[in-house]
C-alpha cells in the first residue's frame, strides 16, 4: 500500500463533494452556438452548503476550504465548528503509530474510511515522551527532565505550554494523564470549545537506602486556574508508582508494582481529583485494588468513564512469558472480563514479543505489537476484533520498535 498525501504538506487527503458540477444548455442559430454555465454551488445558501460540508469525514474539511473563499470562511468559522461536532456523522478515536524511535513521524488511521495519513504531530520531540489524550487535546512531556508539558489539538495543531509542576526535580517513575471536563447538556454547545480541562503528574522516587519505600506525589494542573496544586505526598511500603494512571469519572487511578513481600504484582489505586490540600500519609493504599490476573503491560483506560484495563495474560509457571491479551472492566472494586484475544488474532502479530501497546477512548481500543506496525481493533459495544487497514510503512531493521496511541478528532476543541 502505498504511503497516503503528507498531512502537513497537504492537510487533509480525501474528498468526495466535487462543487464545480455545471449546468449548460445551448441554443443553435445557424452556426452560432450561445452557451452560458454557472456553477450549482452559487445557488446555495450559505446554511444548506454548510449543511452539506459537514457530512464530509473530518480529514476532507481543511481540504475543502481550500476550494474557494467563501468555503474557507463557512469552514473556518466558529458556528460551522461547533455544528460539526454536533450534527456531522460521529467520528471514531484515531490512532497514531509512530514509526521510528529517533523521532515523532508517523501515521494517524481512521477507522472510519480506514485509511493511514501521513501526520505530524505538534510540540512533540522525540517518540519516547509521556503521551495522555483526553475528548480531542492531547498532553505531551518529555522523558528526560519532564519538564516541558504541553496541551494540542494534534487536529488543528493549536498547542500550550504548560508551567513546570511542583516536587522532585528529579524522579525514578513519572505518570501522566489528562482529563477535559465535560460541559453540561444544556451549555454543551456554548462550552465545548472552551471547556476546562486537567492534567495530572504523579512522581514516584525512592527513599534513599530504602528499597521497599517510595516517595509518592500527585500533582494536578487546572486550565481554569493555569496552576499547579499538590494533593498528595505519600510514603508506599513494598509498593511503587509507575508510567501508567489514566483520570476517569473524576477519579485518578495509578497502577502500582510490587516490590517484594505481596501475593499480588501488580495492584490500583485511587484519588479523588477534585479534593484539595494535601492528603494524609497512608490513604492512598486503602484504596488498593488487586489486579484480575498477573497481567504484564497493563494498560489503563478511560471508555466513557469506565475504568478499563487491557494487560497480556501470564503462563502460570513463567507470569512473565504471555499467552494471551485480556480486557476487563471495573465495576465497584471488582474487575469484570469483557474479552480474550481470540488466538488467530494474537498469533497474526508474527514476532510478538512480551510487551505490546494499547490505548484507547470512547468505545474503542486498540492493540499494537511493539515489533511491527500491525494493529487490532476491539469494539467495546459490539464485542468484534478486526485488523486494522495495512499501516503503510514497512520494517527498515530488525531493532525498529513501533508503538502509538489513540485520540479523538476534533475541530473545536482548544487548549
Amino acid at each position: 500500500m502505498e504511503a497516503e498525501t503528507s498531512w502537513t504538506n497537504y492537510p487533509y487527503s480525501y474528498i468526495t463533494y466535487v462543487p464545480e458540477a455545471e449546468s449548460s444548455y445551448s441554443e443553435q442559430s445557424d452556426d452560432e452556438t450561445k452557451v452560458e454555465t454557472f456553477s450549482m454551488d452559487s445557488l446555495l445558501p450559505d446554511d444548506l452548503l454548510e449543511r452539506i460540508l459537514s457530512f464530509l469525514p473530518i480529514a476532507s474539511i481543511f481540504r475543502a476550504g481550500t476550494v474557494c473563499k467563501r468555503w474557507n470562511e463557512i469552514v473556518s468559522s466558529r458556528r460551522f465548528l461547533w455544528n460539526f461536532s454536533n450534527n456531522s456523522v460521529p467520528q471514531r478515536p484515531w490512532y497514531f503509530m509512530f514509526t521510528s524511535t529517533d523521532d515523532p513521524s508517523g501515521y494517524a488511521y481512521d477507522p472510519i474510511i480506514r485509511k493511514w495519513y501521513s501526520f505530524d504531530l505538534p510540540c512533540i520531540e522525540t517518540s519516547n515522551w509521556f503521551v495522555a489524550s483526553s475528548c480531542g487535546l492531547v498532553c505531551f512531556m518529555d522523558n528526560d527532565c519532564r519538564n516541558k508539558i504541553y496541551v494540542s489539538n494534534p487536529i488543528t495543531k493549536q498547542w500550550r505550554r504548560l508551567i513546570e509542576p511542583p516536587g522532585h526535580k528529579s524522579t525514578d517513575y513519572t505518570a501522566m494523564s489528562t482529563c477535559v471536563n465535560r460541559a453540561g447538556q444544556a451549555n454543551r454547545a456554548v462550552n465545548r470549545a472552551n471547556r476546562s480541562y486537567s492534567v495530572s503528574i504523579v512522581k514516584s522516587k525512592q527513599v534513599p537506602g530504602n528499597f521497599f519505600q517510595w516517595d509518592l506525589s500527585i500533582h494536578l494542573y487546572s486550565s481554569e486556574t493555569m496552576a499547579w496544586t499538590t494533593s498528595v505526598n505519600d510514603v508506599l511500603s513494598g509498593w511503587r508508582g509507575g508510567n501508567e494512571s489514566v483520570i476517569c469519572d473524576g477519579v485518578l487511578y495509578l497502577l502500582i508494582y510490587s516490590t517484594g513481600g505481596s501475593d499480588h504484582r501488580h495492584g490500583l489505586i485511587a484519588t479523588n481529583v477534585s479534593s484539595t490540600g494535601s492528603s494524609s500519609s497512608g490513604i492512598l493504599m486503602r484504596s488498593f485494588i488487586p489486579m484480575p490476573c498477573s497481567l504484564t503491560c497493563g494498560r489503563l483506560m478511560n471508555l466513557r468513564e469506565r475504568l478499563v484495563i487491557v494487560g497480556g495474560i501470564g503462563k502460570h509457571d513463567r507470569p512473565e512469558v504471555i499467552k494471551g491479551i485480556g480486557i476487563w472492566v471495573l465495576r465497584g472494586k471488582e474487575w469484570v472480563e469483557m474479552a480474550k484475544m481470540p488466538q488467530r488474532f494474537f498469533q497474526g502479530f508474527g514476532e510478538f514479543d512480551d510487551v505490546f501497546a494499547s490505548s484507547g477512548t470512547d468505545d474503542l481500543v486498540y492493540i499494537q505489537s511493539y515489533g511491527s506496525p500491525a494493529l487490532v481493533t476491539f469494539d467495546m459495544n459490539l464485542k468484534y476484533w478486526k485488523w486494522s487497514q495495512k499501516c503503510p510503512v514497512t520494517k527498515k531493521f530488525p531493532l525498529q520498535l513501533f508503538t502509538g496511541f489513540c485520540f479523538e478528532p476534533r475541530l473545536e476543541i482548544a487548549p
